[in-house]
């Protein structure tokens, strides 16, 4: 069974980012991150909000040691590289760049379903 600390480094891991990037998304001094992976104490609501909003974390997942799901994950479809990439990178923009890249996303798809 992970703890909460080796739950917080796998997202990080997951998301292919090293503990100053994930530190600054998730709003803790890398210091901090690094604490919280080695289970010296449990994150705070902040921390925990930012996980969630940021990384699409299952709160029950994350914080109850013996949490089963039918998905057994975080996630309930397998990325290729690809994908992970482009989640990992898009996760770093800021919100105005991230709506831009959703209307490009959108035009794509219109193109595609127009054919």
């Amino acid at each position: 069974m992970k703890t909460v600390g080796e739950k917080i480094k796998s997202i990080r891991k997951i998301n292919k980012l090293n503990q100053i990037e994930f530190s600054q998304i998730i709003g803790v001094s890398q210091g901090t991150l690094s604490e919280l992976e080695k289970d010296k104490y449990k994150p705070s609501l902040e921390t925990i909000t930012a996980l969630r909003l940021n990384f699409n974390v299952n709160l029950e997942w994350l914080l109850i040691e013996e949490y089963v799901s039918s998905n057994s994950g975080l996630f309930c479809v397998q990325l290729d590289d690809l994908e992970s990439k482009l989640i990992s990178e898009f996760r770093k923009l800021n919100v105005g760049d991230k709506q831009e890249i959703q209307e490009i996303i959108n035009l794509k798809l219109k193109r595609y379903k127009d054919k």
